[in-house]
């Protein structure tokens, strides 16, 4: 499992090791790494507390195992963020909302809240007023719904049971088992709708934005008042968001290997 011919070195090590704890879905223990990477026991460990001290990795709290650590979260965050602001990004968005006619933004999740990355407000007048830097529960929005149905199973459940679930409106979903089921039919379906659940009179609709290794790192998603827009009209750009949402995930896989 040679990484560009660095994979012998201390740093090539602790990179693969980074790699496998980032791409499981749970903690993962020191013996299992060591399986996975061909590398002896004592190594991993050694590896594993290096960077445990150096606030990548830490232990899990619940499970056996060690997991992604806060300051690694913080520092994926600023590169997403740093490259959804590039110019590519924001263009492919503009040119969405110059098709749609509505208001669009691309947000991911953070901890327990959905932060908004970028956002492209469209001509009307009414619309709902959110700037990039914003943040929203996932429970009700449309970008968050879709990202904690991303999540595998067994993270999603443990991140829902531990959200308050506050109430917005009368169609906010305040029920743990409620919302899994939605998260469930929103993993099924590719794509999530806010029908007034956040704000009365609004609707969102959103879509997954996709890496090369088809994971996904962000949603996309259409704001539009429900005078203006019926559910109905809305699900008819679910195509057009789902073409633009490829666009942006090709955009940001060729920001990073630049």
């Amino acid at each position: 499992m040679q990484r560009d011919g660095y994979a012998g070195s201390a740093l090539g090590k602790a990179m693969l090791v980074l790699e496998k704890v980032i791409d499981r879905p749970g903690p993962v223990s020191i013996g299992a790494l060591g399986i996975w990477l061909g590398l002896p026991r004592q190594t991993v460990h050694r590896l594993v507390h290096q960077l445990v001290d150096e606030g990548l990795l830490c232990k899990s709290i619940k499970d056996e195992g060690f997991t992604v650590a806060p300051r690694l979260r913080r520092l994926s965050r600023r590169i997403l963020e740093r490259t959804v602001d590039d110019a590519p990004v924001r263009a492919i968005l503009a040119d969405l909302v110059g098709r749609i006619g509505e208001t669009c933004n691309i947000g991911i999740l953070d901890k327990h809240e959905v932060l908004y990355l970028e956002r492209v407000e469209c001509a009307w007048q009414l619309r709902m007023q959110l700037q990039p830097g914003s943040r929203v529960p996932p429970h009700c929005t449309g970008i968050g719904k879709m990202l904690l149905a991303s999540l595998e199973a067994r993270a999603r459940k443990r991140l829902v049971v531990n959200l308050p679930l506050t109430r917005f409106t009368e169609k906010t979903i305040t029920d743990q088992d409620a919302l899994l089921s939605e998260l469930k039919r929103i993993r099924h379906q590719n794509f999530a709708l806010n029908d007034q659940e956040n704000t009365t009179g609004m609707l969102g609709l959103a879509v997954p934005v996709r890496d090369q290794d088809d994971r996904v790192v962000a949603g996309l998603a259409l704001h539009t008042p429900v005078a203006r827009l019926s559910t109905d009209a809305a699900l008819q750009k679910i195509d057009t968001l789902h073409a633009a949402a490829r666009r942006i995930g090709e955009a940001l896989i060729t920001e990073s290997e630049g």
